[in-house]
């Protein structure tokens, strides 16, 4: 009996250990409840951030297109930069001249066909350096400033007729940038706006480069002008010098011949 009595104890005392064995227990942890708190607060808050950079950036990256149409900045009408003779009336002796204004000529072929010839020095200016210096000086200084003129006028003519040969690939270049520019495709990502960018920083580096040619041309002739205003000064100055200088004595040998011709004079 006391046996049995022992073994129905043991079996109870294993039920009973299993029982508690597969007990849950809540247990709270403050520390620990926390942390979580705060950390899910973080990315709720981290989320709601990158929700706004994304409303951002589509705000920024959305063209003026979708508020306006583009077309309206585009140029109509672009002046052509050359004339071909075979459009209208050509010239009836400046036809040379016009081509190398178009095209450039860099050897001055139409200028000289359009400009007075020039007769070439020889043995009379050697004969005049010779007996007059002053007028050696005038003569020579004349004929440096035809030579400066000449030489002007054949590089600017040459520059012109280059840059307006040159304009109409620079003008395919511009229009084609324009089309670009007017797109109101949604798909022209920001890469290829930059691309535009650099497309018209381009252009307009090589414009400036045009524009100081031509300013340099200009400045040219403005120095060949000076020059030959200085010239005509200088010569009118050393008229008046000479003038200060020997008129007295010329005034009186003049006077004092007439009145001596004059007292001498019979009729004949």
């Amino acid at each position: 009996m006391n046996r049995k009595r022992l073994v129905f104890l043991g079996l109870a005392g294993v039920v009973a250990t299993a029982g508690v064995a597969h007990a849950q227990l809540a247990v709270f942890d403050a520390a620990n409840t926390l942390r979580n708190s705060a950390t899910a607060a973080l990315k709720e808050e981290i989320y709601s951030v990158l929700g706004d950079e994304v409303t951002h950036l589509e705000q920024i990256a959305r063209r003026l297109s979708a508020f306006t149409d583009l077309q309206k900045y585009a140029t109509h009408d672009v002046p052509e930069w050359r004339i071909h003779l075979f459009q209208f009336e050509q010239y009836l002796f400046a036809n040379r001249f016009n081509a190398s204004l178009n095209y450039g000529d860099g050897s001055g072929v139409g200028f000289d066909e359009v400009a007075r010839t020039r007769v070439t020095p020889g043995a009379e200016l050697a004969t005049v350096s010779g007996e007059d210096e002053i007028a050696y000086d005038a003569i020579r200084a004349q004929l440096a400033t035809l030579d400066a003129t000449d030489s002007s006028i054949i590089i600017g003519t040459d520059q012109n007729g280059q840059l307006r040969y040159n304009g109409r690939k620079e003008q395919a270049a511009i229009d084609a940038l324009e089309s670009n520019a007017v797109d109101p495709s949604d798909t022209q990502s920001t890469t290829a706006v930059l691309d535009k960018i650099s497309g018209a920083g381009l252009i307009r580096a090589r414009q400036q480069q045009s524009r100081i040619e031509f300013l340099t041309a200009i400045t040219e002739q403005l120095i060949v002008d000076s020059k030959r205003a200085r010239d005509t000064e200088a010569a009118t100055m050393n008229m008046q010098l000479e003038r200060l200088r020997w008129g007295a004595a010329s005034n009186t040998s003049l006077i004092a011949g007439a009145a001596s011709d004059l007292r001498t004079w019979r009729m004949p």
